[in-house]
């Protein structure tokens, strides 16, 4: 037998139905169930709950390996903001408010674009999120407008928006013969219009991207002019000096030009008028002057040749490369290696105070032990002088607020604990 449940052998299925032969059916009689109109009704809920389950995860399957692309619906309804796409084949998604583009309007029956940026397989409510304000969503259009970049000729390498406003995006070539810049605009600005459209009027700029940090942010800070720049790479932001009479420019309405283009670049850019940006480097050398002839023991003259020659910390004093400093014509070996000594004498005295210090403000063990108390939390407080309990006590919840991690629910439950012993003697005078 092939199917034990669709076949019988012969002498089993004669013992049940006389005369009956082999490759014959069996005809067996079966009871209807009595159904009511209610477990009718219930039949009927239950078959289209879970054909609509089916379609569900159907859409997810279609779905899931597509976030991050393009996609294209008809606008089916708006509902507090909230657009709801028909993408065909069962598929809905929606727009959420705060990813429709500000003082945008659509109507039923539109075509919209947006960028999937989320699956979610739930049993009730929306399902696919589409967004139409990420940075991504705008290089997804100028691969679409752009066969450049469609084709790897250009590579659109950051993006930063003020959606329905203006925007930045910084382009590079991957090919020489290929002006990046040109073909993002298109010929008489055909393709970055066509952009700007579909985005509700949102400006673009479109500048070119350096790999040198400080040309990157030159660039990125078009319109305006930069006159000079100052980096730190330590803090990650550069001063940026404009012509007075442009800085309104440089700095855009609102701050937007330069806040752009700190999305853009990744820097915080502080944007100043080069008077302004003279009277801040001058402050800061005189700064570091100060701090070289009080801890190095030297005299203005020396210390102005290390300011000048790029030196700021005494750590670089101490340990960069000695050539560094023999390089340095006013200087000789001995000039070298006296500075060194003393950099490095004053570091480690440093060390010193620092540890003596900290032994000095270390919390105590009824402090440490406290409930809900941690040993990060307990060495800020002693760094402030609070080492007891008692200190803890003495405390408003406000006070605490300025620490990392810290909450007023946990202020107030950490003074709270550290009060108890209060209660406890006050009830035993009671």
């Amino acid at each position: 037998m092939e199917s034990d449940e669709r076949q019988v052998h012969v002498t089993d299925a004669q013992a049940r139905q006389a005369g009956i032969g082999e490759g014959e059916f069996i005809e067996e009689p079966i009871e209807n169930p009595d159904f009511g109109r209610i477990a009718a009704q219930t039949a009927k809920q239950v078959i289209v709950q879970r054909v609509r389950e089916a379609e569900r995860a159907q859409v997810v399957d279609q779905f899931r390996d597509r976030v991050g692309e393009m996609i294209t619906g008809i606008v089916k309804r708006i509902e507090r903001g909230n657009v709801y796409l028909d993408l065909g084949g069962n598929a809905e998604a929606i727009v959420p408010k705060e990813r429709m583009i500000p003082r945008e309007s659509v109507r039923a029956g539109d075509r919209l674009r947006g960028l999937l940026y989320d699956v979610k397989a739930e049993v009730r409510g929306p399902q696919l999120f589409v967004g139409r304000t990420m940075p991504e969503f705008m290089m997804e259009l100028f691969k679409l407008e752009v066969p450049e970049v469609g084709q790897g000729l250009v590579t659109i390498m950051a993006c930063a928006r003020d959606p329905g406003d203006r925007a930045k995006i910084a382009v590079r070539a991957n090919d020489s013969r290929t002006d990046p810049i040109g073909a993002c605009i298109g010929m008489r600005g055909s393709r970055v219009q066509a952009v700007s459209n579909e985005l509700n009027g949102e400006r673009v700029d479109i500048v070119m991207w350096n790999d040198n940090a400080a040309e990157f942010v030159i660039n990125a800070m078009q319109p305006a002019e930069v006159q000079s720049i100052i980096v730190d790479e330590e803090r990650r932001s550069m001063d940026i000096a404009v012509a007075e009479d442009k800085l309104a420019q440089a700095i855009g309405r609102g701050g937007q030009n330069v806040r752009l283009a700190s999305k853009l670049t990744g820097w915080q850019l502080n944007v100043m008028t080069a008077d302004q940006a003279r009277a801040k480097s001058e402050a800061e050398s005189e700064q570091v002057r100060q701090n070289f002839m009080e801890r190095l023991q030297v005299d203005a003259e020396i210390a102005n040749i290390l300011v000048n020659e790029g030196f700021s910390t005494v750590e670089e004093i101490a340990y960069v490369p000695a050539s560094e400093l023999l390089s340095i014509s006013e200087f000789d070996e001995d000039l070298v290696e006296e500075l060194r000594a003393r950099a490095r004498d004053s570091l480690l005295t440093q060390m010193i105070a620092a540890e003596e210090a900290l032994e000095q403000n270390k919390p105590d063990e009824e402090l440490l032990g406290l409930e809900g108390m941690d040993e990060a939390t307990a060495y800020a407080l002693a760094e402030r002088g609070i080492t007891t309990r008692e200190d803890l006590a003495e405390l408003a919840v406000d006070e605490l607020l300025d620490l990392d991690g810290m909450d007023e629910a946990r202020a107030a439950a950490l003074i709270m604990v550290a009060r108890a012993p209060w209660f406890e003697t006050e009830q035993e005078q009671g």
